[in-house]
């Protein structure tokens, strides 16, 4: 299935994205990332780009569409275009994530709403590798176009999973662990044992009583006490350091 230009422009609304299946990355780093992604992920190549004028001689196996300056506005929204945009199958970037090698441990993200937090997370899961995804009910789309720009690429080389319920973690994951400031230190040993950490919500989190029945275990980032919060990413980004870190420099 190949859009036609118009239906190109509606795919900043998410209704639109779910109902012709595809999303935009804009930029030349996320059309590289995609292109060094597809070398090794036959479903992307499916993938086309759109580029002005100042992109014709762009080098790439991904079928090309030369348009104009204001057609490239009309499909982007930045201000200032680059002049170069790829479109991509959602089902081509999701192929697989059904699978969860062995060893593989999950970020779950219940209700997360910032596209720019979401990005950065799959940023960080991208440099440590070897972590999953998952996004429940009522979280933000990763195919929206500030999720794409603030993965910097790292949409396409994360296992993501959608729409997944709370209550499910169990299933997947005999040892599951939270963030609460009454919890044990992070760099305590068990906290390595963990194989999915639930993050809450940039404003609410996730309420006590449900990690509680879930049978996750609470651990803590000590802090001078200066401020109340950190940034939801930034907490991703700690646990993702913490988990990867080798023993012998614990």
């Amino acid at each position: 299935m190949s859009l036609s230009l118009d239906d190109v422009k509606k795919l900043q609304q998410k209704k639109y994205r779910n109902e012709f299946g595809y999303f935009i990355a804009e930029g030349e780093h996320l059309v590289l990332e995609l292109q060094k992604a597809a070398l090794h992920k036959a479903p992307l190549r499916a993938s086309e780009l759109y580029v002005t004028p100042a992109f014709a001689q762009w080098e790439s196996p991904l079928r090309k569409h030369l348009i104009t300056a204001k057609q490239m506005s009309q499909i982007c929204d930045t201000h200032t275009p680059q002049g170069i945009v790829a479109l991509i199958p959602q089902a081509a970037v999701q192929q697989g994530w059904a699978l969860r090698p062995a060893g593989e441990r999950a970020i779950y993200l219940h209700e997360i709403q910032d596209p720019g937090n979401l990005g950065t997370i799959l940023r960080t899961l991208a440099w440590f590798g070897g972590l999953r995804a998952l996004l429940g009910p009522n979280s933000v789309d990763p195919f929206n176009p500030k999720t794409v720009r603030a993965s910097m690429g790292a949409l396409f080389h994360v296992p993501i999973e959608q729409d997944v319920p709370l209550e499910s973690l169990p299933q997947n994951y005999a040892h599951l662990a939270c963030l609460d400031m009454q919890g044990d230190a992070l760099a305590t040993p068990a906290f390595r044992d963990s194989t999915c950490l639930i993050f809450g919500n940039e404003a609410r989190g996730v309420p006590r009583v449900q990690t509680a029945a879930l049978g996750a275990r609470a651990f803590m980032i000590p802090g001078s006490g200066a401020i109340e919060s950190l940034n939801l990413a930034a907490v991703v980004n700690m646990c993702a350091y913490e988990l990867s870190r080798p023993v012998a420099e614990r």
